[in-house]
């Protein structure tokens, strides 16, 4: 065996004992090495605390206990497959959806989502956003044909079942939550156009305006995906408070188009 399937085949076992739980023997004799057990658990926590970091509305909701034991069931299921742990917790929100303990929170894996949504956003490539001006110019004709492409870091939701957007703004937020809370469907939209991530609220047409786009639909097309879901919508000022709000980074005339 060369040094380099050694070293392979060493990396394998290690992880492999690492992964396995408190209850379990750790394969490959690393639990009788001196000092595993705490290079394990600093794993361990080292994975939930990057969990935390990227769910605070979610542990803000639960508090911080409830969370750690949650993610610490979320960390033996799931472990990191990349480096870095800015992106970890992809699966963490459908991992709440089946949480036996969550069940009582039914609203908590939209708010993970919405935490999952800032992380993407913030981590997206940086990209110009469409100038208001050009498209104001373009004919009615052109217009329609138009295809205007999301921003990289664009990402929107809408939640038919509960106020999701208000539970996880509140709690996103460093101030306390209010006590009064209409149970009502809302959409959200979370942008980056610049260096902060930004998110506003946006309404079941909103959201299927901007499925339109992302599917390559034209904005005619868009057009009309919004107003079977919202028949009084005002297509002028939401297109308006999108461009505002730096949703898209190009247009083109065509779904080929990608400028």
């Amino acid at each position: 065996m060369n040094a380099a399937a050694g070293l392979a085949k060493f990396q394998d076992a290690f992880v492999r004992a690492l992964r396995a739980s408190g209850s379990e023997a750790a394969p490959d004799g690393f639990a009788s090495q001196p000092g595993f057990a705490v290079y394990r658990n600093t794993v361990m926590k080292g994975c939930i605390d990057a969990l935390q970091a990227n769910y605070p509305a979610v542990a803000r909701l639960v508090g911080e206990e409830w969370f750690r034991a949650a993610a610490a069931i979320y960390v033996h299921e799931t472990p990191p497959a990349e480096p870095t742990l800015l992106r970890y917790g992809t699966g963490f929100a459908d991992f709440l959806a089946r949480f036996e303990p969550a069940a009582e929170l039914p609203y908590l894996h939209g708010v993970a989502r919405l935490d999952r949504h800032w992380t993407e956003a913030h981590a997206a490539p940086d990209a110009g956003v469409v100038d208001a001006t050009a498209v104001a110019r373009l004919t009615p004709e052109a217009l329609a044909q138009t295809v205007l492409h999301p921003h990289p870091a664009a990402r929107w939701t809408w939640f038919a079942d509960a106020p999701i957007y208000t539970i996880w703004s509140r709690n996103r937020a460093d101030g306390t939550p209010a006590a009064d809370l209409d149970w009502q469907p809302e959409g959200v939209l979370l942008v980056r156009p610049h260096d902060a991530v930004a998110w506003m609220a946006l309404d079941a047409a909103g959201c299927a305006f901007l499925d339109a786009c992302a599917a390559g639909g034209t904005l005619a097309e868009a057009a009309q995906a919004a107003l079977r879901v919202q028949v009084d919508s005002d297509l002028a000022r939401l297109m308006s408070t999108l461009l505002e709000a730096g949703a898209f980074r190009g247009m083109g005339g065509n779904r080929q188009s990608n400028e």
